[in-house]
């Protein structure tokens, strides 16, 4: 007994349902309910809408959005009499996704039309005024933009002087003004907004602006069959998972349905990529998309042109998709090596400098900007403190990225020190920045004065303490107990995927693998004595490394952990994501 009272307040677990809440859920098992309820689903009518989301019953109608009218109907107009559309839309994977859908529409619609994807080294986030006047001489009448522009206050101005008019698609948030744009889609643009959903990815803004721009036009729903509209789900469920927005409300129809779309897609790009990956196309789930999948698109723009991923999607040609799929194999293993090599650089100037101070921020403008952010959270998990790390990007400015390690909320840290930088964004975890040339020699002072004076003002700065959904045994670690915790997949932003902790189990075999020993696989013995179940963790660091590196035979432990199949073992078993593990 005392073990586990130890056990709860190292992993404090959430408080048990009331009376009143389990009548209200009685439709469902004790587990079930106990999720749904630290999801803040509090009602049987919640719980139906969340474990069996609808396409017909749980999406939005799109003319609700502010401007939808009038965008749709301009698209629409444009379409239909061809005046020259482009497509203007990011690099990463929710613009590149937003874009293929768009371009599959207009072909699909027989439109005029080109996209136009800005080049992230050369170019940078958002529109530019260089690329609205190339569209120009092009002939373009109407721009329209997929998860970008609601910043971009001069490339709109020059478009509209050059003739052009532009439909804004996107999610981001807006500056002190709005663009001067014929129409600007974004759920999050204006304190009077009528959509009910703001979370919607810059994928799915768009995808609804083909959904209205259908139910206002006859001519063009000729051309396109009845619900054909769904198929670009495999798009908009992409982008919904890999752009990490919240997995509530619309979104989880979006990320369901566009998964169940994925696995029957024809796109042979997408074939050929999960072939390459190894991943069963039938069977795609939420982590394919945003460990494998997501990084391998991202990886296109990182490390090349974001044009290959946007080919791979749109291609009818299989040798085409083929090289292409091959290409981004290759981009991403590039990637990795490239990170890596920044990490080691990293490494070893901690090491030189002798100790690690509250802040990280170090640099090298020889470090790819596009690279930093994977590195950031890599170092900041490990040295369990914030880490701003730049380089310098292909227009000579200083960009970088931060991720917070779960210590503050680094954007309060940026604003007490707002004067080092040209511009910075994100949330509390991640963001981007760029410097101020002059200052990059006392980024690393100031952050960390700044960052003492909020901690004396800020009692509640510290790391983060995980929270198991339950504890449970090795021997309920069944797949009947891993099929009922599936029934709240997509797991995402805002639904986690449920943790459980095991208690006083003991370690019965310890293995590293990987080309550098960096993985971590134990075997835990269940209370029964009679079998093992494996519990891993992928490039294990931190915490969890000072731990396991003191792990023998025997050893005594507490593991918060994800349960998954392991589908690289004959009969899938289940087997432990190990999240955290201390010795008993």
């Amino acid at each position: 007994m005392q073990t586990v009272y130890n056990v709860h307040h190292m992993f404090p677990l959430h408080d048990p349902l009331t009376d009143a809440l389990r009548k209200e859920l009685s439709a469902h098992d004790d587990l079930t309910a106990a999720l749904l309820v630290r999801r803040g689903i509090l009602t049987r009518e919640a719980a139906e809408k969340f474990l069996n989301p609808s396409y017909d019953l749980h999406l939005h109608d799109p003319f609700l959005m502010t401007d939808m009218h009038k965008a749709a109907r301009r698209f629409a107009n444009a379409i239909i009499s061809g005046e020259k559309i482009a497509v203007w839309s990011d690099y990463d994977c929710d613009g590149i996704p937003g874009g293929v859908l768009l371009h599959d529409f207009l072909k699909k619609a027989g439109a005029n039309f080109e996209n136009y994807i800005p080049h992230r080294h050369a170019e940078g986030y958002g529109m530019n005024v260089d690329g609205i006047e190339k569209l120009a001489r092009s002939g373009v009448g109407l721009i329209v933009t997929v998860d970008s522009g609601i910043t971009d206050i001069e490339p709109v101005t020059r478009a509209n002087a050059l003739g052009m008019e532009v439909i804004i698609t996107d999610h981001h948030l807006p500056g002190e003004k709005l663009p001067n744009a014929f129409a600007i889609l974004n759920p999050n643009a204006r304190a009077e907004e009528t959509y009910p959903f703001k979370s919607l990815c810059g994928s799915g803004v768009a995808w609804k602006l083909v959904c209205a721009t259908l139910a206002i036009e006859p001519k063009i729903r000729e051309k396109i069959p009845e619900g054909w509209e769904k198929w670009f789900l495999d798009m908009v469920g992409l982008a919904t998972i890999a752009d990490m927005v919240p997995l509530t409300g619309e979104n989880r129809v979006l990320a369901t349905y566009g998964l169940l779309v994925m696995r029957k897609s024809p796109r042979i790009g997408l074939q050929k990529m999960c072939r390459g990956m190894r991943v069963d196309q039938r069977a795609i789930t939420e982590d394919d998309v945003g460990f494998m999948i997501a990084p391998r698109v991202n990886a296109a723009s990182r490390m090349g042109d974001a044009r290959d991923a946007f080919c791979l999607f749109t291609t009818t040609n299989e040798d085409e998709a083929d090289a292409l799929a091959k290409k981004l194999e290759k981009a991403n293993r590039s990637r990795k090596a490239e990170a890596g090599a920044i990490t080691r650089a990293v490494h070893t100037r901690i090491k030189e400098r002798g100790n690690v101070r509250s802040i990280i921020a170090l640099g090298d403008p020889e470090w790819r900007p596009a690279l930093l952010g994977l590195v950031a959270g890599n170092i900041a998990d490990e040295f369990e403190r914030p880490v701003f790390l730049w380089g310098r990007e292909g227009n000579m400015s200083l960009k970088g990225s931060f991720r917070s390690g779960g210590s503050t909320q680094v954007m309060e840290l940026m604003r007490t020190t707002e004067n080092m930088f040209t511009q910075f964004g994100g949330h509390a975890a991640a963001g981007g920045f760029t410097l101020i040339d002059t200052e990059v020699f006392f980024l690393e002072d100031r952050l960390v004065e700044a960052y003492g004076r909020i901690i004396v003002d800020n009692e509640q700065i510290g790391p983060l303490l995980a929270r198991a959904d339950s504890v449970i045994t090795p021997e309920e670690a069944t797949h009947a107990f891993l099929k009922k915790v599936g029934r709240l997949a997509p797991f995402g932003m805002s639904n986690p995927k449920p943790m459980f902790l095991f208690c006083d189990v003991v370690v019965r075999e310890i293995s590293r693998f990987g080309k550098g020993e960096e993985h971590l696989k134990l075997k835990i013995e269940a209370n029964d004595g009679k079998e093992n179940i494996d519990a891993v963790i992928f490039f294990v660091k931190g915490p969890v490394k000072r731990v396991g590196s003191t792990l023998s035979r025997g050893s005594r432990v507490n593991i918060l952990a994800h349960l998954e199949r392991d589908t690289f073992s004959r009969n899938n078993p289940v087997r432990l994501r190990i999240i955290d593990i201390r010795l008993v």
